[in-house]
């Protein structure tokens, strides 16, 4: 759809009309001479000896004014409506790298699988479901580091996740210290968008914050913390005197990991098997719904060059034009002058 922006300004268009007209029997008035040299005689409308301009150029030179008068009026294209990016969550993943993530016992189509590769693959699909979120990665051993720091690039979190690999951040397990830098990072958004989704096998082991100093503090910065404990609890373990049953979930603190999730208004979700693990996101997906805020705007390309450029090149023309023909008259001229002397 085309608009003009200011149309209000085209009525500068019958400016020359207005300046031309006359009541009957009003005599003239010469115009002053300006102290400007010759060269504005040689503009195209302008005549230094009094000549009437002829009327096809009165008719250009209009048009070129009525050109120049509607590139002032700023006319625009104005596109389909176009959807903005939704508003969602400031989401933070916090997920556990300790050499315990390698236990194998998720299954994935009939074959063992550690409990990180069963992360990643989970939360491959989970980013990229939170369009309009933007999501951090931080990835926590002995120290937790930020892997990827808030961000609309799901696409780069994704990449991250999956490179991330086992004992990349120490050997033991600073559930404190993770959820304190979360924290730091997610503070000074807006309330009521901080969420942070804690995955672990284990139980704090190290760090200078403990678990229960960092829910304390998350909560005050009203962070809801979600909290995941991730293990099966029974697998049979082979060795050289037989198999045996064990619990490789022994070291899990699930009690922590409630009281954590219940102090920030969170909820804690026991993942014991990759069908588990999945619905455990898809829950927390409707736990945090994406604000779809259905906001749109229409994109605006100016067109203000098309006309201004075309009165430009009519004024260039007319002034070819009319030099060429001075230019042939002059040439005639001479040659008279050389036939006459001749």
């Amino acid at each position: 759809m085309l608009n003009l922006a200011w149309p209000w300004a085209l009525v500068l268009v019958l400016l020359p009309l207005i300046l031309k007209w006359r009541k009957p029997g009003a005599q003239s008035v010469d115009a002053p001479v300006l102290p400007v040299g010759h060269w504005l005689s040689d503009l195209p409308g302008v005549s230094r000896r009094g000549n009437a301009v002829p009327l096809w150029q009165q008719l250009l030179l209009f048009l070129m004014w009525t050109l120049l008068v509607v590139a002032l009026a700023r006319p625009q294209h104005v596109g389909e409506q176009v959807q903005m990016p939704v508003s969602g969550r400031d989401l933070m993943l916090v997920v556990d790298i300790s050499p315990s993530m390698d236990e194998q016992d998720m299954v994935l189509q009939g074959r063992s699988i550690n409990r990180l590769q069963a992360v990643k693959r989970v939360l491959d699909d989970f980013i990229s479901r939170r369009q309009g979120d933007r999501l951090g990665l931080i990835l926590f051993g002995t120290e937790p580091y930020v892997q990827a720091p808030l961000t609309f690039d799901l696409e780069t979190v994704r990449t991250l996740m999956r490179e991330a690999g086992l004992g990349m951040a120490g050997r033991a397990t600073a559930i404190g210290d993770a959820v304190g830098l979360a924290t730091k990072r997610l503070r000074n958004r807006p309330q009521d968008q901080r969420v942070v989704v804690l995955l672990t096998d284990g139980a704090n082991t190290a760090g200078e914050i403990t678990p229960d100093k960092a829910t304390e503090i998350a909560a005050a910065a009203s962070i809801r913390l979600y909290t995941i404990g991730i293990g099966a609890e029974s697998m049979v373990q082979r060795g050289l005197l037989g198999s045996r049953r064990v619990n490789p979930s022994r070291d899990l603190d699930e009690n922590l990991l409630t009281r954590m999730a219940q102090q920030t208004g969170g909820e804690y979700f026991r993942a014991r098997s990759l069908p588990e693990l999945e619905l455990i996101y898809e829950s927390i997906d409707r736990l945090e719904p994406i604000e779809l805020e259905g906001k749109f705007y229409r994109p605006v390309t100016e067109l203000y060059v098309w006309p201004a450029g075309l009165a430009v090149i009519l004024w260039l023309a007319l002034f070819l034009v009319r030099h060429g023909r001075e230019l042939v008259a002059e040439t005639r001229r001479s040659k008279e002058e050389e036939t006459h002397v001749g």
